[in-house]
């Protein structure tokens, strides 16, 4: 179990107040790469910033959590107006645990938004956080995140992974 996500959705936007009530969630911790941006990209992807406006009015709390380097979280933070950790070392338990401390919450409130596997889902698992999968933004060309990718839908058929409906 892992390696299995407590929800998994297509894209961010598509989470609502009413999934995060429902898994008792009041913080989310952010992925930028394949969550917010596309891989490497510079633009946030379309509707995140009423998304993030709908969040702050439900409560939620919203703390990006990256492996990338500051300087390339920090623009994006800035643009959403959220505070960030920049080389989280996902999926090392520690940048969860300063996520959720930096927010006042509790790990069993808190969740990572993210879309890898091997990173972000395995990470929340281990820090004891809830986790949302998403289907990534637009695939990688690294040879690196193609086997990982290839490794990620063998998961998908064992753990039976489908988009949430509802």
């Amino acid at each position: 179990m892992l390696l299995k996500p407590h929800l998994k959705l297509k894209k961010i936007t598509d989470i609502d107040i009413k999934h995060l009530k429902t898994l008792g969630i009041d913080t989310l911790l952010l992925d930028v790469d394949n969550t917010l941006s596309t891989d490497h990209g510079k633009e946030l992807a379309h509707g995140i910033f009423e998304w993030i406006e709908k969040m702050r009015e439900g409560g939620i709390k919203l703390l990006i959590v990256s492996n990338a380097k500051s300087e390339r979280v920090k623009p994006f933070a800035e643009r959403l107006k959220l505070d960030f950790i920049g080389l989280g070392l996902k999926p090392l338990p520690f940048g969860y645990f300063r996520g959720a401390k930096k927010c006042g919450s509790k790990r069993k409130t808190t969740a990572i938004v993210g879309d890898q596997i091997f990173t972000d889902i395995l990470g929340g698992r281990l820090s004891g956080v809830k986790t949302i999968l998403l289907t990534p933004i637009e695939l990688e060309k690294q040879l690196s995140f193609k086997i990982r990718r290839k490794l990620e839908k063998a998961v998908f058929k064992l753990h039976k992974i489908k988009d949430f409906k509802g």
